[in-house]
């Protein structure tokens, strides 16, 4: 085993990741979503606030049970429903 921390997401992560997020969006948001486009903005166009991220984060955390080192994220990695995707993807805490 190498030493060398690999950055590469895990791609079914990833994709369990994006599953979740269609799911609970219309949850977090408190209204029906029929279609997520995953490359629908966040803010803009599904209208999420920093305390809906908040719990949406906290959501996902729960229903794919793991943590999400959320210390790093930026406006930018809430852009997009993808680019969400992507940070926690990449974001996850292994467990001791």
């Amino acid at each position: 085993m190498s030493d060398q921390v690999v950055q590469t997401t895990d791609t079914e992560l990833r994709d369990r990741i994006l599953h979740s997020l269609g799911e609970l969006l219309p949850r977090v948001l408190k209204r029906d979503l029929p279609e997520i486009p995953e490359n629908a903005c966040l803010f803009d166009d599904l209208g999420l606030t920093s305390a809906g991220t908040i719990e949406l984060i906290l959501e996902v955390e729960e229903a794919l049970d793991l943590q999400v080192d959320v210390e790093q994220i930026t406006e930018d990695d809430l852009r997009s429903v993808t680019k969400l995707a992507d940070y926690v993807a990449a974001h996850v805490i292994p467990e001791d």
